[in-house]
């Protein structure tokens, strides 16, 4: 590839991949010992593999569509300083794009690492898909002022707290594709609270905060 990505780009693009969800510098610190900062930064967010902004004094970081798209071609791992690990993650992600996804249940990066569970586990209860959608229409018409109006993912989770959120995960999902509804990320990224980051909806390669109903 002609980004000559250095290995410790190729690792972070693999870190934010694992993560499937917005990660501020202060968290991969505290969870990985690494951040994206300076010219890595820059380098990556020109390139469109990653997405930062700022939030309070930190930077925000979350994979790209273009950087989905990047790591299912070959990374560059091969580290002088450090050989073994650079040949474990070359190892394993060859083996994830080549095995795994070539003959498993996925076909694309984002659906393996997505925060929505693809099978609920057995003691959960699924309601129905046509009743969730019912539900979640019914809670939007209750909380906006009019169809097509922005309303937070949290505030219908918040009124549909009896529900599994791994099955109101794949509700909101399976509604993005209904022709009269809308799905967006916050643009002012500073508003958003922890939970707000919490209940986003992973469509379409971008975690989206806010949801518009009947604006067809």
């Amino acid at each position: 590839m002609a980004d000559n990505l250095t290995p410790s780009e190729s690792a972070l693009l693999i870190v934010l991949m694992a993560e499937a969800r917005e990660i501020s510098n202060p968290d991969l610190e505290k969870r990985y010992r690494i951040t994206l900062t300076g010219a890595s930064r820059e380098k990556l967010n020109r390139a469109g593999y990653v997405k930062s902004s700022k939030v309070g004094r930190s930077f925000v970081h979350v994979l790209d569509d273009k950087g989905w798209d990047r790591i299912h071609q070959e990374l560059n791992f091969d580290s002088p300083r450090s050989r073994a690990l650079g040949a474990a993650l070359s190892a394993l992600h060859d083996n994830l794009r080549n095995r795994v996804l070539k003959g498993g249940a996925y076909q694309r990066f984002g659906e393996m690492f997505s925060r929505m569970a693809p099978v609920p586990h057995e003691d959960v209860a699924v309601p129905d898909d046509d009743d969730l959608d019912a539900r979640i229409r019914k809670v939007y018409d209750s909380l906006t002022p009019h169809s097509g109006a922005w309303l937070k993912h949290t505030d219908v989770r918040r009124k549909l707290a009896d529900v599994p959120s791994e099955a109101l995960d794949a509700a909101f999902r399976l509604l993005s594709q209904a022709e009269d509804v809308e799905m967006m990320p916050e643009s002012n990224q500073k508003t958003l609270t922890d939970e707000d980051r919490r209940n986003a909806v992973r469509v379409g390669g971008q975690d989206t905060h806010l949801i518009a109903i009947g604006t067809r």
